[in-house]
């Protein structure tokens, strides 16, 4: 017996694809850390951001998304931290300082590490509103009763992160082609700009949304 309905699969993969693809605080995040830092830096965000992912897909499968929304007022003050952060961020990048910005020509700066970047992806992820909203409305009802549920819900959530991974480094890459674009002389501050205002616009999306 297939683990999923293969009916139901045929729904489920254009859904979860534009829900991917679709621009959003992660993805703008991803292409924001493709200008600043690379793909290959950027991979560590995604990690983190997967993480989250995942863990707001088991969670709205099993029903602790509802009472996580139900009673918002933790939710509320993990989102406007996490928002106030990436905000933080942003402006450092439009100064041309800290750990995620493009360096000027002659200026050496500190990189971001590795946990430091996964965190940022993990925060963004588990703090979005919209990302809970989605998975809460959109997971359950792609999950046959008739059909054991957990090898089901394994393999609907990995190719929930196969889906996000793809349109992550899809991002990432448009944010390197613009790193190339404008690694030179003065446009490097134009960079971390644009990148900054990326970071910026995520932040204040996710303390708002």
């Amino acid at each position: 017996m297939s683990v999923l309905n293969l009916a139901l699969l045929s729904v489920f993969l254009p859904t979860f694809f534009v829900v991917s693809i679709t621009p959003g605080m992660c993805m703008t995040l991803a292409l924001s850390l493709g200008i600043t830092v690379g793909v290959r830096r950027a991979l560590w965000m995604m990690i983190g951001e997967l993480l989250g992912v995942g863990i707001v897909a088991i969670a709205s499968a099993v029903g602790v998304a509802t009472f996580m929304l139900g009673y918002p007022t933790v939710f509320e003050v993990a989102k406007v931290a996490g928002g106030a952060y990436l905000i933080w961020l942003g402006v450092q990048l439009w100064r041309s300082r800290g750990k995620m910005a493009m360096p000027e020509e002659g200026a050496i700066l500190p990189s971001s590490t590795r946990w430091q970047l996964a965190t940022q992806g993990f925060i963004t992820a588990i703090a979005n509103p919209k990302g809970w909203a989605f998975l809460v409305v959109l997971l359950p009802p792609f999950i046959d009763s008739s059909l054991p549920i957990v090898p089901q819900l394994t393999a609907l959530i990995l190719i929930i992160l196969s889906m996000e991974f793809l349109c992550l480094l899809l991002y990432a890459n448009g944010g390197r082609t613009l790193r190339r674009a404008l690694r030179s002389g003065d446009k490097v501050r134009l960079a971390n700009r644009i990148s900054g205002s990326l970071m910026m616009l995520v932040g204040v999306w996710l303390a708002l949304g």
